[in-house]
């Protein structure tokens, strides 16, 4: 194999590896979305349960345990967020590996990608500017 041909075999490795990459930690993030919105239903299960026992059956692994629904509600709220942080954590690296798998292909950058969401103070302080 001439070196031309070596170069071009190890682009088209990069590129497929970057895409590999990419499509892996969307998947994840689908994934973790399921469990988020599984939490979510599990929450509004526990909110709305007016029955009197003060414990849920909860399924860790492939056992059903009692607990009381108040550590079962902060247990839960936890995963919650943590799940949060997993998703917006892979979600500002999948921004950073989009961008290299462009720059790999040779097409330019996205543009708005990068674009952050407002935090709370700042739409406070849009909200009062709009007021007046």
């Amino acid at each position: 194999m001439d070196a031309s041909a070596e170069r071009v075999l190890e682009y088209l490795t990069e590129v497929e590896e970057a895409a590999e990459d990419v499509l892996s930690d969307k998947q994840q993030i689908v994934e973790l979305d399921k469990k988020r919105n599984s939490n979510r239903e599990a929450l509004n299960v526990l909110r709305k349960d007016m029955s009197g026992d003060d414990k849920a059956k909860v399924c860790l692994g492939n056992m059903f345990i009692r607990f009381p629904k108040d550590k079962t509600r902060q247990m839960i709220e936890n995963d919650q967020e943590q799940l949060d942080r997993e998703i917006c954590d892979l979600r500002n690296r999948l921004k950073d590996k989009v961008n290299r798998l462009n720059e790999l292909q040779g097409k330019p950058e996205l543009e708005g990608y990068n674009l952050c969401p407002l935090s709370n103070e700042e739409m406070k302080a849009i909200s009062s500017i709009l007021r007046t």
